[in-house]
């Protein structure tokens, strides 16, 4: 086998896995059917990945250009992050590494803590930053920081995790714009 071909076969591995844990959670999920639904023989994932574990971790590997929201005047703040936001939950819904870890968190300890420590990092830090930086005193900075957090995160568990139906896209990026935007405001 080429390099070439290991590093493909090991990415098919991993979209089969960031499909198959979104959807199902990781108590439910098997090497076995993984390996299946990649085409690949189960010893291949634990030669890649070291086992279920390590596939897991792997497949909720979670990198999102977050700042790009940040640039600009905080008076569309909330049309910014709205839109970033739609168009990752619209983009490959059944694969999102956060959608994994989101799922994954009531059985995972440590996949709750990564998913709070991605967001702690890549999401709430550099809101309360960007609005201290804005204008905002660091206090007021934060608390508005975290309503948007939770409230991206509390909309994304209703309509991702307990799999309701995210509606019109067009609708929900107005919905989440106008909201995201009162709460910047205050």
């Amino acid at each position: 086998m080429t390099l070439r071909n290991a590093a493909a076969t090991r990415q098919r591995i991993l979209e089969h896995a960031q499909r198959q844990f979104a959807q199902h959670g990781y108590a439910a999920i098997t090497v076995k059917g993984v390996a299946d639904a990649a085409g690949v023989s189960p010893n291949l994932i634990t030669r890649y990945f070291g086992g279920k574990d390590g596939l897991f971790l792997a497949a909720t590997r979670v990198e999102i250009p977050v700042s790009d929201s940040f640039d600009g005047d905080r008076s569309a703040l909330g049309s910014r992050l709205a839109a970033s936001i739609v168009q990752r939950w619209f983009g490959a819904p059944g694969e999102d590494p956060l959608l994994v870890l989101q799922r994954a968190s009531g059985e995972r300890p440590e996949a709750a803590e990564t998913l709070a420590a991605f967001l702690d990092t890549n999401s709430l830090e550099p809101l309360h930053r960007y609005l201290r930086d804005s204008g905002l005193d660091d206090a007021d900075a934060r608390s508005r920081a975290a309503a948007i957090d939770a409230f991206v995160l509390g909309v994304s568990t209703r309509r991702r995790v307990l799999r309701s139906e995210l509606g019109d896209p067009a609708d929900l990026q107005a919905w989440l714009s106008a909201t995201i935007q009162r709460l910047a405001d205050g």
